[in-house]
């Protein structure tokens, strides 16, 4: 059995632009693979562990991968979130691998959400918002980028203590983006094409009237929060998978409401208008996971990797 590390994942150097390609990969494979729901206890409070499994079909190499990841959450401990996934061999049943899954984790969110965003924008949309800019919006913002190299972006950020100063020097070497601090999300809501929230927690709604959002934005949440007043409102919403969303409070009055891999698949058109306001709740699937997972481990196949315990960064690293 490998152990495959944070450090060791990152070791590999997988592009932003590689990380999109097996986002659009596991959409493809959804329907023949089984995903059933997550499922969460919860220790104390607000704390939990998730589980989230996966059989993924057969690989172009003939191979069947199942995995599981576990997602926890506990008050005080450093870091109070993180995951792991035990990797197995399908056909056989040997556990391959036991892997850190906060990088996997960071980068397939990021790449749903740089997907989604292009599959379901107005034409001609340049201007992006984002709301929370810790990893996650690092991530997206990096595979936006680097899907479509060609693009110039206009990117909105919302002010958070010195968070938006620090955002825009990560990005410093990127000649296809401009940014501009805001102070209001009311201004974001009423002026950007695509608007991508990755705050954690929200206590109520973050646009209350929401006659406020432009016209023809898409707006995706990528922690479920601050937005549900969209959810009845908005001309289409989208989720990533059906069995995730359908217990959602308002999931019963969604108007026009699909899969967006339908859309990546061609079967769905996403977008029927430019004045459309569009929402989509990607959830956050182990389809996904195990995917990446299982590629990371072909990459390090014929590697030597020692077989030690796995240890916890205990320093936040930044993407």
């Amino acid at each position: 059995m490998k152990i495959i590390s944070e450090k060791l994942i990152r070791s590999l150097n997988i592009s932003p632009k590689e990380c999109v390609k097996w986002i659009r990969e596991s959409f493809a494979m959804k329907k023949e693979a089984q995903l059933p729901a997550k499922i969460s206890v919860h220790p104390a409070d607000m704390d939990f562990f998730t589980s989230m499994p996966c059989l993924l079909p057969k690989n172009k190499n003939g191979r069947m991968f199942f995995g599981i990841k576990e997602v926890h959450r506990i008050e005080g401990a450093v870091p109070s979130l993180g995951s792991d996934m035990m990797l197995y061999d399908a056909a056989s049943g040997e556990l391959l691998a036991l892997v850190d899954s906060d990088w996997i984790t960071t980068m397939r969110t990021g790449a749903v959400a740089a997907v989604s965003a292009k599959a379901l924008r107005v034409n001609n949309a340049s201007t992006y918002g984002f709301v929370g800019l810790g990893n996650t919006a690092r991530a997206s913002l990096l595979c936006i980028l680097e899907q479509e190299p060609e693009k110039f972006f206009q990117v909105k950020l919302l002010r958070y203590k010195d968070q938006a100063e620090q955002f825009i020097e990560r990005f410093k070497a990127y000649s296809n983006v401009s940014f501009e601090i805001i102070d209001d999300i009311k201004d974001m809501a009423s002026s950007v094409d695509v608007l991508i929230s990755c705050i954690t927690s929200a206590h109520g709604l973050f646009v209350e009237d929401e006659s406020v959002f432009k016209p023809g934005i898409t707006i995706i949440p990528v922690h479920m929060r601050g937005f549900q007043n969209c959810d009845v409102t908005f001309d289409r919403v989208f989720g990533d998978d059906t069995d995730h969303v359908k217990n959602f409070k308002y999931f019963p009055q969604y108007h026009d409401y699909n899969e967006i891999g339908e859309v990546l698949a061609g079967r769905d058109p996403g977008r029927k208008s430019e004045d459309q306001r569009i929402i989509d709740y990607n959830y956050g699937l182990a389809l996904h996971d195990v995917v990446y997972a299982s590629k990371i481990y072909e990459l390090l196949e014929n590697q030597s990797v020692p077989e030690v315990k796995i240890e916890k960064e205990t320093e936040k690293y930044w993407i």
